[in-house]
């Protein structure tokens, strides 16, 4: 704890007077461009992957990087969703994966998560993808996770467009998704291809989307 404390105080003495005036700006408001959902994991920073400044990413982080489908309870990231599209009006919604993904894991692999219930209730919200990647072959259990990583980004996606404001949105052509998978050792971002449906370099295909 006390290196976060410590590092709570070099931001304040040496980076916080340097972006001054950007914080300035960001005290009276937002104006995100992108809602990012992604995994609660240590090794995933969307801001560190994307290089994006404070004030550019609407954020929602949780295991597994999940969006439950609407329901007539919506929770957190139901709230968050809606908020992002109807009152920031992002243009952009990506929701990523990455390598080693702990929930993945768990999944792919049928661990037994008796001893965390709510885990184990909140992993269900992967059961589509996890059907379709028990339906094919997968040579090496490595392979297994990868694929179940891949499979529940695309079942994340359909659960978002199930959503009423991201329904709307993607209706009257003001937001975009993009589904990405980030390789945490080689830094790389696998993105999915709405036309062929596969995951494909993002580097040397920029322009993909849903």
């Amino acid at each position: 704890m006390q290196d976060i404390i410590s590092g709570f105080l070099r931001f304040q003495q040496e980076v916080f007077p340097e972006r001054k005036e950007l914080f300035k700006t960001l005290a009276s408001g937002q104006t995100p461009k992108a809602l990012f959902i992604s995994c609660s994991d240590s090794r995933m920073v969307p801001e560190l992957v994307t290089q994006r400044e404070p004030g550019e990413l609407f954020v929602i982080r949780n295991a597994g990087n999940i969006v439950p489908s609407f329901g007539p309870e919506p929770g957190g990231v139901s709230a968050t969703v809606e908020y992002a599209v109807s009152a920031l009006q992002v243009s952009d919604i990506v929701i990523c994966g990455h390598s080693d993904c702990g929930a993945m894991k768990a999944v792919a692999t049928c661990a037994c998560l008796d001893h965390m219930p709510a885990v184990k209730h909140w992993l269900h919200y992967a059961d589509a993808a996890r059907m379709i990647n028990e339906s094919r072959n997968h040579p090496t259990e490595p392979e297994r996770i990868d694929g179940m990583v891949r499979e529940n980004v695309i079942a994340q996606l359909n659960n978002l467009r199930t959503h009423p404001s991201v329904a709307v949105a993607l209706a009257q052509g003001r937001v975009t998704l993009h589904g990405w998978v980030y390789d945490i050792e080689s830094g790389s971002i696998d993105a999915l291809d709405a036309a062929s449906g596969k995951f494909v370099p993002l580097a040397q295909h920029p322009a993909t989307k849903v």
